[in-house]
């Protein structure tokens, strides 16, 4: 572990090394900005925030070099990024942000507010006025500043302590209201170390950058985890144009790619042979990663399509697949930093390998506790240990297996019944082109009823048939619903309330 690493710190040791490099490619403006340009940019974009109040200062820009250096001002002018996600609806996003962590300007984009209908909100700030307003002296005053000896620097932008808050981010609000979570400089560089023992980091890497970066597995890998080691980020909006991200990882030669099962599945079949024959690493998280999806890449791009475990509040790796070692349906090893231990879910003991139990995690990656919310962050947080809500097992070899979250069990007829382990049998038996979704609904009388949702019409009866021989009588869904389209959360991940609340309509 680097010593008292400061985030925006070790981006500036790395841009005084690689100054001639490429350190973003931005495709949505198609502009190239170096890592000496990205310094001066980060130096003028700070002088520009400190007349805002100190504190927090929202960032509601997508995935871009304007993103990025925003990030790396707001750090070197002693503010804290407050990352706002601008999925639908942006507008009351920015309004609940502002409210929760207690804030008033946030750093937007006119472009972005006209191509998303979102309305102006008091405290919003346009980068478009911010950068016509660059004078001469602004840019003399930042040039000089880049050119002083990495020290002195250091001594000449704020700093502060690696324990301090470097981003709030807000908990995907897939099943209930966000949660604001500080990541430390500290949580996110731990991740980082721990990512780079896992898999082979160097600088020639080249980083496909599309996840939205108010996404916590899209910051650390899209952002920190690049800038750490000198890597060429090609940044990309829109992770949902999955034509052109095909055509990016081609034509840019990219090497190192994320995403979540959803976009993984987009990019496959808008794919043409080729398109990735540069890649070396292709990680999938956020989601589980289907079988299917799996074996399409291995067949069409001979590439393997590695899966991931982690939550916003550790920064987000816990565990991985890597070249290494690798255990499809698996989520992996467990980082060589970061301690976990599955427990009974009522008696809270631990439990034996094999065993299914909660998932708790402690380490450097653990946040301390969510913003301004001393009653959720006590029921997650006790003795350094943070409690997932996920459940899980080890296998003979310390493979984790995640086996969904526990708020995706449901208790039927005193059985505690995985609707992920539902989801995962009906995807076996589903086309690709079909994607499906499990929830359950009251009722009176058993305590629940399990739903299958699926985007086109199937024959209901045969798959009920075909559940039947591989799931317990009462997990088998016997109502299925067809909606045209899933809908999902920015992050890319199913957003089960809407499903639930469609199935209840």
């Amino acid at each position: 572990m680097r010593e008292k690493t400061l985030l925006h710190a070790e981006f500036i040791k790395t841009a005084k090394k690689f100054k001639d490099k490429p350190a973003f490619i931005d495709k949505t403006t198609g502009k190239d900005v170096t890592y000496e340009k990205a310094l001066i940019a980060s130096l003028i974009f700070a002088a520009k925030f400190k007349k805002y109040s100190p504190g927090f200062i929202g960032i509601m820009i997508p995935t871009s070099a304007g993103c990025a250096l925003s990030i790396l001002g707001a750090l070197i002018s002693g503010r804290v990024p407050v990352l706002i996600n601008y999925s639908a609806p942006a507008d009351k996003n920015a309004v609940y942000a502002q409210k929760k962590v207690g804030f008033k300007t946030i750093i937007t984009s006119k472009a972005l507010l006209e191509k998303i209908g979102c309305p102006r909100i008091d405290g919003m700030v346009f980068i478009e006025d911010i950068m016509s307003s660059i004078s001469v002296a602004n840019k003399l005053s930042a040039l000089s500043k880049s050119k002083l000896p990495v020290k002195l620097l250091l001594n000449r932008i704020h700093l502060g302590d690696p324990k301090d808050a470097s981003v709030i981010l807000f908990t995907s609000g897939s099943e209930k209201e966000p949660k604001a979570v500080p990541l430390s400089h500290l949580n996110i560089s731990s991740n980082i170390e721990g990512l780079s023992e896992a898999f082979d980091l160097v600088n020639t890497d080249r980083f496909l950058a599309s996840l939205p970066f108010f996404h916590s597995f899209g910051l650390t890998s899209g952002l920190w985890m690049p800038l750490f080691f000198g890597m060429t980020i090609i940044t990309y909006a829109n992770p949902l144009d999955f034509k052109e991200i095909c055509k990016i990882a081609r034509e840019e030669k990219i090497t190192l790619m994320v995403g979540t099962p959803s976009f993984f599945w987009g990019y496959l079949n808008k794919s043409k042979a080729g398109d990735f024959s540069t890649i070396r690493i292709a990680l999938a998280g956020a989601d589980k990663c289907p079988d299917a999806l799996r074996q399409a890449f291995l067949e069409k791009h001979n590439i393997t399509l590695f899966e991931a475990y982690g939550t916003t509040e550790t920064s987000p790796a816990i565990s991985v697949n890597a070249p290494a070692f690798n255990r499809p349906g698996s989520v992996g090893k467990v980082l060589k930093n970061v301690e976990v231990k599955l427990v009974n879910i009522d008696t809270g003991n631990q439990i034996a390998t094999g065993e299914s139990g909660k998932i708790l995690v402690k380490g450097d990656l653990v946040m301390e506790g969510y913003y301004d919310d001393l009653e959720e962050t006590s029921l997650r947080l006790r003795d350094g240990w943070y409690d997932t809500g996920d459940m899980g097992f080890f296998d003979e070899d310390n493979y984790l297996w995640h086996a969904g979250r526990l708020k995706r069990f449901v208790k039927i007829g005193g059985e505690m019944i995985s609707l992920v382990k539902v989801e995962n049998e009906l995807e076996k038996l589903l086309p690709p082109d079909i994607g499906c979704c499990v929830v359950e609904v009251p009722d009176l009388v058993k305590g629940a009823n399990i739903i299958a949702v699926v985007t086109k019409e199937v024959e209901s009866r045969k798959l009920i048939k075909a559940l039947a021989k591989e799931l317990p009588a009462i997990a088998v869904p016997k109502r299925f619903i067809v909606i045209e389209e899933m809908p999902y959360m920015g992050s890319g991940k199913i957003d089960f309330r809407a499903v639930t609340a469609m199935v209840k309509d």
